[in-house]
């Protein structure tokens, strides 16, 4: 079980930092339901005010990207598209806000409640692969937003060892953010619960 001392030492930094450092730790979430656990493949990094144009806290702060500037370690929920919440962890000293996505992992515990969650006919690899099937698989809610991942009832195991990592440009992000100067979506290569890669048509090189 990850402490708080680890944790908040990794997620201090910068996401651009933590981001890669994150694939292959596994996030358990725990409800009445049981237990789900999965390791993460795909992430992506997001900076604050200023600093980059995809991110939600780049004009600065508001009622819900409060939690990126909070303490490191925790967690940012928010709703997409007004139908799926997606999970973040918090980076950076508290009033430098960062983050990083969970884009997508491989469920290695509570595969049964996952299936529950996200549909029996679902193959195994597309449970928690993309950010919204990540948050329904793991029974994260919206209003958990701001909470301590190093805590019940989240539990974050980091790697042993940093992983080989690949990077590209972020899924999906509009403008300057979604292009080619800003890589910050790493992936395991190789692993089938990566999620495709699809780069907004409002992206701009």
């Amino acid at each position: 079980m990850t402490t708080a001392g680890p944790l908040r030492a990794l997620t201090s930094g910068s996401a651009l930092e933590v981001a890669p450092a994150l694939l292959g730790a596994v996030l358990s979430h725990t409800t009445p339901e049981g237990t789900v656990s999965v390791r993460l493949t795909e992430v992506e990094a997001y900076l604050g005010v200023g600093e980059d144009p995809g991110s939600h806290a780049h004009r600065g702060p508001t009622p819900r990207t409060s939690p990126m500037f909070g303490p490191p370690g925790h967690l940012y929920a928010y709703f997409s598209y007004g139908m799926h919440v997606c999970v973040n962890v918090v980076c950076s000293p508290v009033g430098t806000a960062s983050a990083v996505l969970l884009r997508a992992g491989e469920v290695v515990a509570g595969l049964e409640l996952a299936r529950l969650r996200r549909g029996e006919r679902v193959p195994d690899r597309d449970l928690a692969r993309g950010p919204a099937r990540l948050t329904v698989a793991l029974g994260i809610a919206l209003d958990q937003s701001g909470d301590d991942l190093a805590e019940p009832p989240f539990d974050l195991r980091l790697p042993e060892r940093p992983l080989a990592s690949a990077a590209g440009p972020r899924t999906g992000v509009s403008g300057v953010g979604g292009g080619a100067a800003y890589p910050w979506r790493f992936v395991l290569p190789g692993e089938t619960t990566v999620s495709p890669y699809r780069r907004s048509p409002r992206a701009v090189d």
